[in-house]
């Protein structure tokens, strides 16, 4: 279940990445390619880039958090098997 929810996340914020690039003068495919793989963290990077930097750092913050204790969380399974 948690699978198939981050994936839906990546999938919105791809289409918002690719949409919204054209009126910022960005690639489109390439964010939406980042925005994909990276979600959260790519959303935030993009916001910073396009003037909403409050939201933007919010993001990055967030999301480096998140993948920090996802990165724990595997390393401290792993030792544990």
């Amino acid at each position: 279940m948690g699978i198939l929810l981050g994936f839906i996340i990546s999938i919105f914020i791809t289409i918002y990445l690719a949409r919204n690039a054209r009126k910022y003068n960005k690639n489109p495919w390439l964010w939406a390619l980042l925005g994909f793989f990276f979600s959260l963290m790519t959303l935030g990077i993009f916001l910073i880039k396009t003037q909403h930097k409050v939201s933007g750092w919010v993001l990055v913050i967030i999301s480096t958090i998140l993948y920090f204790l996802i990165i724990v969380g595997v390393i401290t399974y792993i030792s544990e098997l």
